[in-house]
């Protein structure tokens, strides 16, 4: 398995130390979101729970305790704007090219089950504000609602939750993980600026909800369609991994870094590396 070094070109030493504790201050009135539309109650009471998880004084306490320490793409001139451009130049093409396939799946999905195609799964984006991200529904209908059933399943360490041979998941939904072509309406979240095609996976509410001291330091850019966690520690079911590898890329952004990436997510995607 390929190493962090080979993207960031640091040494050992730098690509395993912790991060500086740093949390940007949280949105003004972020403890006042309303749901929104779309939501369910069930959803609704998550989003409470996560904007108390991220209000709570020992998160606050973490950040004044440590050094300030602003992401690269926040601190380089021009970088979120040059990031933006390039964030639109290639999901503009991808669609471009691939709605022949967005539009097939799209009728397989219907075909082989009840349910809408587009599943919009509620995650937490950039300073702690939730948004739908929208993918190609793989999972019978109402899924959610089995996940407490199935929880003692889960063989990822952390907030994370992921299970082999989810039963939830459909024959058709098993195939499009597998290529990660679920993903694919997710770049209409790029479009729209909500997420970026490279950053921290979105995590949703359920996972945030679960964060520990420090984790909210994830939270200060917009997540991403793939990332470093994706192309070098995909299968380490670590969320502590996860975390290490979203902060060293934070802090080692830069147009050339997401370029690396992007072009190791297409070989990854071709293994059928997702679950």
């Amino acid at each position: 398995m390929a190493s962090p070094l080979d993207l960031t070109n640091r040494s050992d030493a730098q690509q395993t130390s912790a991060a500086v504790p740093s949390f940007l201050p949280l949105l003004p009135g972020l403890t006042e979101l309303s749901s929104p539309a779309g939501f369910a109650s069930a959803d609704a009471n998550c989003l409470q729970a996560v904007t108390g998880t991220l209000a709570r004084p020992a998160s606050r306490d973490s950040a004044r305790a440590g050094v300030r320490c602003a992401p690269r793409q926040e601190a380089i001139p021009f970088c979120r704007l040059t990031k933006r451009l390039l964030d639109l130049f290639v999901s503009s093409v991808t669609l471009l090219l691939f709605w022949p396939l967005t539009l097939f799946i799209a009728i397989a999905v219907r075909l082989e089950s009840q349910g809408p195609v587009i599943y919009p799964s509620w995650r937490v984006g950039k300073n702690g504000i939730p948004f739908p991200c929208y993918k190609f529904r793989t999972m019978v209908p109402g899924a959610d609602g089995l996940r407490q059933e199935l929880i003692h399943l889960n063989q990822r360490r952390g907030p994370f939750f992921k299970i082999a041979n989810d039963p939830r998941v459909t024959r058709l939904g098993r195939f499009l993980r597998k290529y990660s072509l679920d993903e694919l309406p997710q770049l209409w979240n790029v479009l729209k600026g909500d997420m970026s095609l490279v950053g921290p996976r979105p995590h949703p509410l359920e996972d945030v909800k679960q964060y520990g001291s420090g984790h909210e330091q994830r939270l200060e850019v917009k997540p991403g369609i793939t990332g470093l966690w994706q192309v070098t520690a995909r299968q380490d079911p670590s969320f502590e991994t996860c975390m290490k590898l979203d902060l060293e890329y934070m802090k080692r952004w830069s147009l050339a870094l997401d370029c690396k990436i992007l072009v190791r997510t297409v070989p990854a995607v071709l293994a059928g590396e997702g679950q």
